[in-house]
């Protein structure tokens, strides 16, 4: 999923509890945002431990931004993550904002929504 052709590609960071180690665990992956919220997809479902990670502790923190500097486009965000269900209103809607960014649409979507309360 992740391109190493372009240096200057935004990506989200996104940063996840670890369920067993309790310490910060980061990922790179695309996204798009939508309504305030951003999405991205989970090409391993459930089964990505960054998903595990934030079925159990949905409070997370993401920036947006390029290799060389994660936080370009957005700062360091506190938000909460959920996995958005196949038959959510906006499922199809994300999955079409996926497919016309990366041509890539097949996957489990998780949203961050930013919260000023965390």
């Amino acid at each position: 999923m992740m391109s190493d052709s372009n240096p200057e590609e935004i990506f989200l960071y996104l940063t996840t509890v670890g369920r067993k180690s309790g310490l910060p665990r980061q990922i790179e992956i695309w996204f798009v945002e939508d309504g305030g919220c951003h999405y991205m997809l989970s090409g391993g479902y459930e089964r990505a431990d960054w998903v595990k990670n934030l079925r159990q502790t949905p409070q997370v923190q993401f920036s947006v931004g390029r290799r060389a500097d994660q936080t370009a486009v957005l700062p360091l965000t506190h938000a909460l993550a959920r996995v958005v269900p196949a038959d959510d209103p906006i499922a199809e809607r994300i999955l079409t904002l996926m497919d016309a960014k990366y041509g890539w649409r097949e996957g489990l979507i998780v949203e961050v929504r930013p919260s000023a309360s965390l």
